[in-house]
């Protein structure tokens, strides 16, 4: 239930998969994160760059929302009709994801 909650930022590289998810809020968070709304498949739906704390973003038809530092989504080339291929690492402080964009 925390997400974002609490951290000072995000670093290239990293992200929260929320899943189920269709839209978020950054309600008390302190930076602007991209979402990434994706599809059962993971292919992206829809990209909510740089939203900053306070708003809310939603895709009608999403089934889960990848959240990126600012700036990322547009780094790593994600736009609708892009399909993600998950890349995990584990570290002390929990599952990251690493998305690579991959045309389809």
């Amino acid at each position: 239930m925390r997400g974002l909650l609490g951290r000072s930022g995000l670093s290239s590289g990293e992200g929260l998969l929320l899943r189920p998810a269709g839209s978020v809020h950054t309600a008390f968070m302190r930076f602007a994160i991209d979402v990434v709304f994706l599809d059962r498949d993971l292919r992206v739906l829809k990209v909510a760059s740089d939203l900053a704390p306070w708003r809310t973003a939603a895709c009608r038809g999403a089934r889960a929302a990848l959240e990126l530092p600012a700036g990322e989504a547009n780094r790593q080339g994600l736009r609708p009709g892009i399909s993600l291929t998950q890349v995990w690492r584990t570290t002390g402080a929990g599952a990251r994801v690493k998305p690579t964009a991959h045309p389809t």
